[in-house]
């Protein structure tokens, strides 16, 4: 259909505990939100159809807008009259545990390290990466292959023209481990081999009768460059071909969506891809669930994504109590409490995924665990979105100080001008301005950056829109998915505390000035509405850098939120007080700077 004449959109996400559907129409000459819907998902006993789940939250949808959007059980389309039918249906899924694949390469930090990028910008949870230099023994590697269980396999190593028999023995070991795929019974799983072309014959001849094998061009051709998209896309078609074909009433689904269901990941992914690359600024999202925090990136033009698979609020609590450690989450609580309370409260939440704080205190100790959360998997986005290892690059004066160096991370908190939160801690703050302050203490955003949040979580949708109809999905994300926290001003660096920091006058449209001067160990705000952008000149002090060096004058355009203007003059990086009467006492200054919590 015709772009123009597409005037209804339905939209449905099948999580793993909830299917959430949405309603887009075109009114007055733009695409808006009109209504939303939710339904538990259903691709479990007793029911065993996600359909069901489908049908139940399009029904809400169709209660709310008063417009008829079934058809018996079934999605009605075309559109038939202003309450009648929708253009198109789309949906993404992560119901039945996402896309759980396992990738193997000949070196680690290399082709390993690449297949593993290609596998997660796709949507897909890497459940474990092999290489021929993993330190493993051959059985150990084909016992792990075949207790896993994953969707598929993504195989990669060697640059064209390069090593053939180091691929060719991953090739043999996944033959040996004659590995069975997760949901369906007779037929092989699906692998995909995405390595030298040199190796192409053996590799065919080793897998072709026991699993279903797929040729995609190589992963890294040369060391100086990756080529990750023909095998992300190969990702995509095997998802819907294999995993979601046998997942319980994915057929019948697949039957009434115009594109292909995409992975809810990598949907989410597409949008903050196209986000960044359109423009042309660096932009860091987050998605902090029950079970996983998704970390998605843009810097230098390159899109990455990372998994942290046990890093999640209900269902991995415990784990981001055990890698983050105990005295990292009590930093960050501003009242004294027992640890042994807070353990017990965390194994509570364990137990019982689906409970909500119901306590100003329970909910200052979930967004203490949030913190923790999120700066761990930021740190592990960070080791992942690296430039490429054992490339060889010539430098000249000119270059030497924008290149990137090989196995550095592209992470440039400096560089970063947009943060998209979202995720229950996050989009479910009861102060947006909490949601504000866990984003600045788990991230620490340097110089000048938007901070955003998604407002209902319709990223997924809005993600696999861009596939039909980038513009409405555009529209829907600036005007009814993000809200504008505001504008963080945060000096880079070090000084005494209570000593100036920083000075910033803003200028708005109308030439209103408003001004405030900020102490080292202060947040200050200054009221900027949502919708509109101002100048600004932000004069920090000697030792400190915005985005022009030390202690120079950086002019800037800001743009209005919630919160206004943030000036976080706390230090970066942020170093809390060793002494807990100081900590405590910090914590709650910073908490009424803001109006966080109520007094």
């Amino acid at each position: 259909m015709e772009k123009e004449r597409i005037t209804r959109i339905l939209a449905t996400d099948c999580g793993s505990t909830t299917t959430k559907a949405i309603l887009i129409e075109k009114r007055d000459g733009e695409y808006r939100l009109v209504v939303r819907g939710e339904a538990p998902t259903t691709v479990e006993a007793p029911f065993e159809d996600v359909t069901k789940g489908v049908l139940n939250s399009v029904m809400e949808v169709e209660e709310l807008s008063k417009v008829k959007l079934l058809d018996g059980n079934t999605i009605l389309k075309p559109k038939q009259s202003e309450n009648q039918g929708s253009d198109i249906y789309i949906s993404t899924s992560s119901a039945g545990g996402g896309l759980q694949m396992m990738v193997a390469g000949v070196v680690l930090t290399m082709t390993a390290e690449s297949a593993a990028r290609a596998a997660l910008g796709a949507g897909a949870i890497v459940m474990d990466v092999i290489a021929s230099n993993d330190g493993r023994l051959p059985h150990e590697k084909i016992e792990r292959i075949r207790t896993l269980r994953p969707d598929m396999i993504l195989l990669s190593g060697g640059i064209d023209g390069g090593t053939i028999s180091h691929v060719v023995e991953l090739s043999e070991l996944i033959r040996a481990a004659d590995p069975r795929p997760r949901f369906g019974v007779g037929y092989n799983l699906p692998v995909i081999y995405a390595g030298n072309r040199d190796a192409r014959d053996l590799v065919l001849k080793t897998l072709k009768d026991k699993t279903d094998l797929v040729i995609v061009e190589n992963i890294r051709p040369v060391l100086e460059r990756e080529n990750l998209q023909p095998a992300r896309h190969k990702i995509h078609d095997l998802f819907m071909e294999h995993v979601m074909a046998h997942a319980p009433g994915y057929k019948k689904l697949m039957n009434w969506t115009d594109v292909p269901i995409m992975p809810t990941p990598g949907a989410v992914g597409l949008l903050i891809e196209n986000i960044g690359k359109s423009e042309h600024i660096s932009v860091l999202g987050v998605d902090i669930g029950g079970a996983t925090t998704d970390i998605f990136s843009v810097f230098q033009n390159i899109f990455n994504r990372t998994v942290s698979a046990n890093l999640g609020m209900s269902y991995s609590i415990s784990n981001v109590l055990a890698e983050a450690g105990e005295e990292n989450i009590m930093r960050w609580i501003p009242f004294k409490i027992p640890t042994a309370e807070v353990r017990n409260r965390i194994r509570n939440k364990m137990i019982r995924p689906t409970t909500i704080p119901a306590t100003l205190e329970e909910l200052k100790l979930e967004q203490a665990i949030a913190r923790e959360a999120l700066r761990l998997a930021l740190k592990h986005h960070k080791s992942m979105a690296v430039g490429l290892k054992g490339v060889q690059q010539a430098r000249t004066i000119s270059d030497a100080f924008s290149q990137s160096r090989t196995g550095e991370t592209l992470i440039d908190m400096m560089d970063l001008k947009l943060v998209v939160g979202s995720g229950g801690a996050l989009s479910h703050a009861p102060r947006r301005v909490q949601a504000a302050l866990m984003l600045m203490d788990s991230f620490q955003p340097q110089g000048v950056t938007k901070l955003t949040v998604d407002s209902i979580f319709m990223m997924p949708h809005l993600g696999v829109l861009t596939e039909v109809h980038p513009e409405a999905a555009r529209e829907v994300f600036e005007k009814d998915c993000l809200i504008h926290l505001g504008t963080c001003i945060a000096p880079v660096g070090t000084g005494k505390p209570d000593n100036r920091c920083v000075h910033v006058r803003i200028t708005r449209k109308n030439g209103e000035e408003s001004e405030a001067a900020v102490n080292r160990g202060d947040i200050a705000t200054i009221t900027l509405p949502v919708g509109e952008s101002a100048h600004a000149v932000i004069q920090p002090e000697r030792g400190f850098d915005v985005g022009a060096d030390s202690g120079k004058v950086y002019e800037t355009e800001v743009e209005g939120g919630l919160s206004g203007v943030i000036i976080d003059c706390r230090g970066r990086p942020l170093e809390l007080p060793k002494d807990d009467r100081k900590r405590v006492e910090a914590l709650n200054k910073w908490s009424s700077q803001l109006n966080a919590y109520p007094a």
